[in-house]
Order: structure tokens, then C-alpha cells, then sequence
């Protein structure tokens, strides 16, 4: 099958080319001057291809100045809303659209699964919704949508955890504030994983839950990092701590959702790491 992934060098992107390229897939990537270049040349570049899968967008850690914000809406919106017009004019469109979307979408208090309307206001679920809103303008007569709510992605490749590592080596982890915040991860296979089996399955449609099907604090993460690495975790990080370096964007950290993914499991799907002690002993052995 030949697939097209944008945010193909990212870390998510990354992984999944090399599971499609090692499963026998063609893999076409797009790049940010792919969109520079407009929408004539983005169709050729979709020319022939079978599925794309769209991971593009800016990083959302990083301090929320207003010029900041406007890229990482832009940076969602604005490219799921060229490709989705590119495909949708093209006389043979790709069979499958797979786009990214995330768990910031749900409120803080509920337990959700993919039927969950409880959404969250303030700036990263109000993105999440715009983003989601372009990708539902597919034709869905031609091209079938799924949308795929991530997680923290963990790999030691790059994110959160690469990110975590070294204190922790040292000694220096702890929990982040009262530590009670919930952490929907999902490792880095297993996301590549359920994407391959999303693009593979042609009845797959909607919105699904990317995420481990065991829902954990940051408390627990935390206890688990320290067990598998075997160094104290003594030191907790306080909220005004990462207020002072993130600003607006620290609620990324300091907040949490309650996900759990209902309908992968549904179709037969298989989660290699369903607990945060598998995960991170495969990571980190």
C-alpha cells in the first residue's frame, strides 16, 4: 500500500514510516514546504497514494505566548484543512484518512471513552475541536476518516519520557504536584501498532482513543520509573515550578484526562504493553 504520513519526522511519524516501510508498505512523507508549496502540489504528491495519515503539528510544550498559540493552531488547522481539500478534489482520493488529534479534548473529570461529549474549554481543547473539525469535512463517500486521540506517547527516542529520563538516572525524579493527575500514555508500538491496524481494517471509522487501556496517576508512573530504574524518586516537581517555566502550557503537565480506549479493543486489537511496568521495563531495560 502507498501511504502518505505528514509529520514524518517527528517522533510518532518517524516510528511509523519504519513499522510501514518494515511491514512492505511504500511510504510517501509530507513535509512543511510540501503545504508551503500549495495545493497543486500536494495533489501530485497524493497521486496514487492509498492512505495518508496526518501527524503534523507544532509542540505543544513550550511556553503559550500568543504568537506561539497561533502556531500551534495553525499548525493543525490550517494543514488538516489543505489536505483534506486536496484529497476531496482528487478524481481518485486516498481509500483512508487517518488524523491525529489528542486527549486534551476531554474535560479533567470525567472518565472517557470515544462517545465521551464531556470536552474541555481553555486553549488546547478548543484546538483539538478545531482540528477535528477540518478532518470531518473528508468526503466520507470516497475516503474513510478516523481520528486518532493520542495520548502521551512514550519512547525513549524523543518526548516525555527522554525528557524524564535523567533525573530520574540521578535520583532527582519525583511526582508532579499532589501527583493525583491522571497520565493516558500509550507506548510508542503500540501506537504504531494501532495506527497500521486502523489503515489495515476498511470497516474502521470515527473517533478512536489512542491510549493504554490501564489508566494511571502520575503518582504511579512516577513509583514505576523509580522500581524499573532503581533510584529513589524523592524530589516532587511543584505546580508554580513548571507555571514559571512553561506558563499556561505547564497545565499540559499539571493536568490530566481519564481515558480509556474502548473501541480498538472492540475490533480484536491487542495491546503488547496494556501495563506502565511493561512498558517502561521494555524501554528501559
Amino acid at each position: 500500500m502507498n501511504i502518505a504520513i505528514s509529520g514524518i519526522t517527528g517522533l510518532v511519524g518517524n516510528a511509523l514510516s519504519q513499522r510501514l516501510l518494515n511491514d512492505g508498505h511504500c511510504v510517501v512523507g509530507l513535509f512543511r514546504q510540501d503545504f508551503e508549496k500549495g495545493s497543486a502540489h500536494l495533489a501530485e504528491k497524493l497521486d496514487g497514494v492509498e492512505a495518508v495519515i496526518h501527524l503534523a503539528g507544532a509542540p505543544i510544550l513550550k511556553r503559550w505566548t500568543k504568537k506561539w498559540k497561533d502556531v500551534i493552531w495553525k499548525s493543525r488547522t490550517d494543514t488538516t484543512k489543505m489536505l483534506v481539500s486536496v484529497i476531496n478534489s482528487l478524481p481518485n482520493p486516498p481509500s483512508v484518512f487517518v488524523s491525529a488529534s489528542a486527549v486534551g479534548i476531554y474535560d479533567t473529570y470525567e472518565v472517557h471513552d470515544e462517545y465521551s461529549t464531556e470536552y474541555a474549554e481553555g486553549f488546547l481543547g478548543d484546538v483539538c475541536k478545531a482540528w477535528e473539525v477540518e478532518a470531518m469535512k473528508i468526503n466520507n463517500h470516497k475516503t474513510r476518516l478516523a481520528i486518532a486521540r493520542l495520548g502521551v506517547v512514550l519512547s525513549t527516542n524523543g518526548g516525555a519520557l527522554k525528557q524524564m529520563l535523567f533525573p530520574f538516572k540521578l535520583g532527582l525524579g519525583g511526582k508532579i504536584g499532589d501527583g493525583l493527575q491522571p497520565m493516558p500514555y500509550i507506548h510508542i508500538d503500540d501506537l504504531t501498532r494501532g495506527l497500521e491496524w486502523i489503515i489495515k481494517h476498511n470497516e474502521l471509522k470515527g473517533i478512536f482513543n489512542l491510549v493504554a487501556p490501564q489508566m494511571i496517576s502520575n503518582t504511579e508512573f512516577t513509583q514505576a520509573m523509580s522500581a524499573i530504574l532503581n533510584r529513589p524518586a524523592l524530589i516532587p516537581v511543584p505546580e508554580f515550578a513548571l507555571k514559571g517555566l512553561f506558563g499556561e502550557a505547564s497545565s499540559v503537565i499539571a493536568e490530566g484526562q481519564k481515558v480509556i480506549p474502548r473501541r480498538l479493543p472492540e475490533t480484536g486489537f491487542e495491546y503488547q504493553f496494556p501495563d506502565i511496568r511493561l512498558v517502561l521495563a521494555d524501554l528501559l531495560k
